[in-house]
């Protein structure tokens, strides 16, 4: 799936992945290939992403929000 995320000052990562967790306000939660349509605001925390050569990767954010719509997912993150 697609990942991109983008601060309010310039896209820090953008490519395909495998995984990506993200701190949402009730608790961390993944997101897989294919997953289904979603909306979240996301707190401050880390989000971890697993790209396509099993490879983890983290990014500390201080707030956001995420959309899933077929197959890309989108933060926008403080």
């Amino acid at each position: 799936m697609l990942l991109e995320i983008i601060t309010p000052d310039k896209t820090i990562y953008s490519g395909e992945v495998d995984l990506i967790q993200l701190p949402g306000l009730e608790g961390s939660f993944e997101i897989l290939d294919q997953h289904a349509s979603l909306i979240s605001v996301l707190k401050k925390g880390m989000i971890k992403i697993r790209d396509n050569s099993n490879k983890d990767s983290f990014f500390e954010i201080n707030g956001g929000v995420v959309e899933v719509l077929h197959n890309k997912v989108l933060v926008l993150a403080e």
